[in-house]
């Protein structure tokens, strides 16, 4: 079987498994249908965190922890979580595994890849358990230690999967002006975002002169998209009184500024109302969400790297420069063509998204623009039009959050039937621009 379609064909089952769980009389206080068991199973997996059905007052704890595996199994991805069940076994990892894990992990080949395994998994449960253990600091006192203790855990592991689901009915808005939740939550967010070669990188070689290619175009992207954002939200929202303009304190307000500009690029988390924010700041959030994460990573979107490419290809085609050139090394043409063919799939996945949405369902266009591309990058914001959708929405933005986690380019080459070229034809010349 094809890696790619072996790897659709899983989150596909555990998309179903999930339905099948979330379904279960003890997982709802209130019977849910299968439509909103379908719909919250696809976005856990997907970590996208958009929800048709209150998640604290509706699910059991039960419903809540069937919720949460499937976060943290869609997140680490399948085949990273069958792996380690493999090797837990006491299993031999055969070749075909290999496969379908560097299909997972969007690598190039299958040596190293169990170490990438290990660093991941142990990553993982580091974060997760300081999150928790530092978010128990607010969360305890206000909800006592039972509830306080899952949601400090909760909150941490859908917080490091860039899911954004939350066991409160609007999010973490209740927590606006804490200066620690501002602070663990976005950590949590962007180390999850980084990406798990970043990770491994750093780990491996400790210093700057020594990362990849890759990695440094990470942590330059990532600071600088944080950066931008965060002074762009600000700016734009300042003295919006249904948003940062309802907060007298600036102290607030900056902290606001930061976690939702950390938080729109990955996760679903909101402390002010996304539907009152301004038009131009919401195009600067769709642009964000289609940007996303980097790569290997939980998060969603075309990947940072891959923005930043198609700047330096558009800068380099200005200066009529033949190749591409970053720190010092030369992109390979096969990169680029692929980061060309991603943001070509991309654009047209959200296109035919978003006409098939308006085909079907009623409603402001930009509240529908907003909503799928927040699927397609995984994120989970929404602008209050996912409750809404029918029957026929629910299964576009079904079928692009598990398109924006699988990824574009798995079905194209799912698709693609690879042929040997035995003929080369002449150059010839289109006129662009």
């Amino acid at each position: 079987m094809p890696p790619p379609l072996a790897l659709i064909l899983v989150y596909a089952a555990s998309i179903v498994l999930g339905t099948l769980l979330l379904k279960l009389p003890l997982a709802a206080r209130v019977p849910i249908s299968w439509s909103d068991a379908a719909f919250t199973a696809t976005s856990a997996v997907t970590v996208t965190g958009l929800s048709v059905i209150d998640t604290g007052s509706v699910l059991t704890l039960f419903g809540q922890a069937v919720l949460l595996l499937l976060i943290q199994v869609g997140g680490l991805g399948l085949m990273t979580f069958a792996v380690l069940i493999l090797t837990m076994l006491g299993l031999t990892v055969g070749v075909t595994h290999r496969q379908y894990l560097r299909e997972d992990l969007n690598q190039t080949s299958v040596s190293g890849l169990l170490r990438l395994v290990r660093t991941i998994i142990g990553f993982v449960l580091v974060c997760e358990l300081v999150g928790a253990g530092l978010l128990t600091l607010v969360f305890v006192p206000h909800l006592g230690w039972a509830d306080g203790l899952w949601a400090s855990l909760f909150h941490a592991v859908s917080a490091f999967n860039n899911a954004g689901f939350a066991l409160f009915p609007d999010s973490l808005s209740g927590w606006v002006g804490d200066p620690l939740v501002n602070l663990v939550i976005p950590a949590l967010l962007i180390l999850g975002g980084l990406g798990f070669t970043v990770v491994a990188d750093l780990r491996r070689i400790g210093g700057w002169r020594g990362l990849t290619v890759h990695g440094k175009l990470m942590l330059v992207g990532t600071a600088g998209l944080l950066v931008w954002s965060t002074v762009s939200f600000a700016a734009l929202e300042w003295t919006n009184p249904a948003t940062l303009g309802q907060f007298e304190s600036p102290a607030t307000r900056a902290l606001a500024s930061w976690f939702q500009a950390a938080t729109t690029r990955t996760a679903g988390f909101n402390t002010v109302d996304i539907a009152e924010l301004e038009n131009g700041t919401t195009l600067m959030f769709m642009t964000l969400m289609v940007i996303g994460a980097g790569s290997t990573s939980t998060g969603g979107g075309i990947k940072v790297t891959t923005f930043i490419v198609l700047l330096l290809t558009t800068a380099a085609v200005f200066r009529r420069r033949p190749s591409v050139d970053v720190f010092g090394r030369r992109l390979g043409h096969d990169q680029i063509m692929k980061v060309l063919a991603l943001a070509m799939v991309s654009v047209l996945a959200i296109l035919i998204a978003l006409f098939t949405l308006l085909l079907f369902h009623e409603g402001d266009f930009l509240d529908l623009a907003f909503e799928t591309v927040s699927a397609f990058g995984t994120v989970g914001l929404s602008r209050g039009v996912t409750g809404d959708l029918d029957a026929a929405g629910r299964i576009v933005i079904m079928a692009i959050m598990f398109m924006g986690r699988v990824g574009p380019l798995t079905f194209g080459f799912l698709l693609a039937v690879r042929r040997r070229r035995r003929i080369a034809y002449p150059e010839g010349t289109v006129y662009l621009g």
